[in-house]
């Protein structure tokens, strides 16, 4: 071996040392141990520098960008208009991808009036188009509709892949269901890096889909069934593409990451009601802000006997369903 051989792995081994020696987070590890892949690499000549080529380029760009609360507003900038660059380039379309901020005063919930739910699913239709999920292999739907024997409320005795055409069914009704915007969700609470969290201001649950590392342990503490992963590449045209775009909402994500409905957030932050609420044919839907006691849902949810789904695991959702 030569010196320089020798002298550069002891630099190597000193620095792997020091990094295992000291707690650090997750993305600064991931940094510096690609900073020692690289260091060992190149005496070798078996890497090329990253600026060589742009995709991979942007994959580190991504890969080492900081969680979206340690961001500045200059940091965000620039990384909605790498986005914006990735989208032009692998779908050929021009996005805007924007990062609309909480109304004060604003609360968001929901109600539905399972009365009057048709079971036509053009809810769920809206919801695909509105935030560019995955059409087929993998096909990603954040609203599921259960069709209901009447007597029971037990989604276990439901049908979720009734025929549709005919709907209303006689003796049946019908359950959507999808992400509760819980006040006490047990899915952000697993994550082992903090890549989803319930927003202080108007309690809606989000994710950094940027730093989201695809272990699906959200998955498995949501009780409602309401995150979904990503496990090839999402499957949508350049026509299909919804180009009003928001980072932690509905702006195209990567295969190996979760995402969720987030009440359409890029919508609601700027004054409009979800998708899904203005798609509903018979009205079923309510949306609004509980923090306003004039609200139409404010109104429901004092004068309607309401109720939530499983409620005994007290995740205390903004997700509430009556009848007339």
């Amino acid at each position: 071996m030569k010196p320089s051989d020798k002298t550069k792995g002891t630099k190597i081994e000193k620095m792997t040392e020091v990094m295992l020696a000291n707690p650090v987070k997750r993305r600064s590890f991931l940094k510096g141990l690609g900073v020692v892949a690289a260091a060992a690499a190149a005496p070798l000549g078996a890497a090329k520098a990253i600026s060589d080529k742009a995709e991979e380029s942007s994959f580190w760009e991504t890969f080492f960008q900081k969680h979206y609360k340690e961001m500045s507003a200059e940091d965000k900038l620039k990384v909605f208009a790498r986005i914006e660059r990735e989208t032009k380039a692998s779908h050929g379309v021009e996005v805007k991808v924007q990062d609309p901020q909480a109304i004060p005063g604003v609360k968001y919930a929901y109600a539905l009036n399972l009365s009057r739910c048709n079971g036509s699913r053009r809810c769920v239709t809206a919801c695909v188009r509105e935030n560019n999920q995955s059409r087929h292999e993998p096909e990603i739907q954040y609203i599921k509709v259960i069709e209901m024997p009447r007597g029971t409320m037990d989604p276990e005795n439901g049908n979720l892949y009734y025929q549709g055409e005919s709907v209303p069914n006689e003796g049946k009704f019908y359950l959507p269901v999808q992400c509760n915007q819980c006040n006490n969700p047990p899915c952000t609470k697993v994550c082992p890096v903090e890549a989803t969290w319930k927003e202080s201001s108007d309690g809606l649950v989000v994710v950094d889909y940027d730093w989201c590392i695809g272990c699906r342990y959200c998955q498995a503490a949501c009780p409602y069934e309401a995150r979904h992963f990503n496990f090839a590449k999402p499957n949508i045209t350049a026509e299909e593409i919804n180009p009003n775009q928001s980072y932690l909402s509905n702006r195209l994500r990567p295969k190996g990451v979760m995402e969720k409905c987030t009440f359409c957030l890029h919508r609601t932050r700027n004054g409009k009601n979800p998708a899904c609420h203005d798609a509903c044919p018979t009205g079923a839907r309510k949306f609004g802000n509980i923090m306003d006691p004039e609200s139409e849902i404010s109104k429901i949810l004092k004068e309607k006997r309401v109720f939530v789904l499983k409620e005994e695991l007290n995740t205390m959702p903004q997700f509430f369903y009556y009848f007339d």
